[in-house]
């Protein structure tokens, strides 16, 4: 099958190969993980590396602010605007989803301007505020993603998580966005021997195999970098792993 691969090789091989073409696949974690430059990362390897323009359509930061974050792991994103490869937009939910219920928006249109085939929504949190009822928080999210796919677009959407270390549960309204998309991959804080470590895990992947183990990543000068998995560890996405033979023993020895 077909893949859009992120040329993020740790991330692609725990989906099996890279996402599934015109996907909306969800990146979640808490602040600092990384998930904004995974999207980031996902956007500039589509033009550098496999010819695919995008577009980054941004409900919380400035142009200018992705320019300076990209340049700090070497990519050009305003040299990618300016040969017609990339569009960086600012916008709101609202007006986003308005934009993409008319025929010729402003979205669409400059995805067909420069052949779009990627995009980022960073973040998808910002829809909350415009549907707070659970049931039309999905109708809204729904709407935005068929809409965009519509295009042929491949999405990264990415969402705060309010922990900072484990899981912090989520609400209705959450977990029915968790089933609209295609892919859903987490990203921790864990903390190991006094030092904080990064986990990530790729929950599901609709309609594919992929890796269901958890795998270690840093945020480099080059970008994103997934590494090994953790071996031996249990309640690793709970923010407090322990050593496997600790946990025996505590279950087993002990009672």
């Amino acid at each position: 099958m077909n893949r859009v691969r992120t040329g993020i090789q740790g991330y692609d091989d725990m989906l099996g190969g890279g996402y599934l073409p015109q996907t909306a696949n969800l990146v979640e974690g808490a602040p600092g993980t990384g998930k904004t430059t995974l999207g980031m990362q996902f956007i500039y390897n589509g033009v550098a590396q496999f010819d695919e323009p995008g577009l980054i359509l941004t409900f919380e930061e400035f142009p200018q602010q992705y320019y300076s974050d990209a340049a700090s792991f070497g990519w050009n994103f305003r040299a990618l605007e300016q040969s017609g490869k990339l569009r960086v937009v600012l916008t709101s939910p609202e007006v986003s989803l308005s934009d993409l219920r008319q025929v010729g928006g402003r979205i669409e249109t400059m995805a067909r301007e420069v052949g779009a085939r990627r995009v980022l929504v960073d973040s998808l949190s910002h829809f909350e505020r415009l549907a707070p009822d659970p049931l039309a928080l999905r109708e809204s999210v729904y709407t935005f993603i068929n809409a965009l796919k519509r295009e042929g677009l491949t999405l990264v959407l990415t969402r705060e998580s309010t922990a900072l270390l484990g899981d912090a549960g989520t609400g209705e309204g959450e977990e029915d966005i968790a089933f609209v998309v295609d892919s859903y991959t987490l990203m921790r804080y864990v903390e190991i021997e006094s030092a904080v470590r990064k986990a990530m895990l790729v929950l599901k992947v609709r309609g594919s195999e992929h890796a269901r183990d958890i795998r270690q990543f840093e945020v480099t000068g080059r970008g994103l970098e997934v590494q090994a998995r953790f071996e031996g560890r249990e309640g690793i996405m709970s923010g407090s792993p322990r050593r496997m033979a600790e946990a025996f023993d505590q279950a087993f020895v002990h009672k």
